[in-house]
């Protein structure tokens, strides 16, 4: 029985629950990053003049023994502009976040102003 609760105290601890949301969030916004790098990005970059350097065409390219490369290259293109996409998009985040920063409370009188106001009160 031991090592069921062990197993109970194990799952209700906070930061395996954070990681479990964290994969959830993150599956979800892997389809929307995917979606983004798909259906917007790739097509304004590959127009249709640059139609015959499209990815997908990449896959087909093989060896003669049968080493597909070309998928290999595809995959590497594809993470690098999914790379850059989730850049600029946290880069946005960390921007927005330090506008919405609040001012510093304004500061306090320094050693010597509260020393010269001690001097000042013992002299009364």
């Amino acid at each position: 029985m031991g090592m069921i609760s062990e197993f109970k105290e194990f799952i209700a601890k906070g930061n395996v629950m954070d990681l479990a949301v964290g994969v959830i969030i993150g599956g979800a916004f892997s389809s929307i990053v995917t979606s983004l790098v798909s259906d917007v990005i790739t097509p304004a970059l590959l127009n249709p003049a640059l139609k015959a350097a499209q990815v997908e065409d990449l896959a087909g390219l093989k060896t003669d023994g049968g080493i597909l490369y070309g998928k290999f290259l595809a995959a590497i293109i594809s993470f690098l502009v999914v790379a850059f996409v989730i850049f600029l998009i946290v880069k946005s985040l960390n921007s927005m976040k330090k506008k919405e920063e609040v001012p510093a409370a304004p500061a306090g009188p320094t050693q010597e102003e509260l020393l010269t106001q001690i001097r000042d009160l013992l002299k009364k």
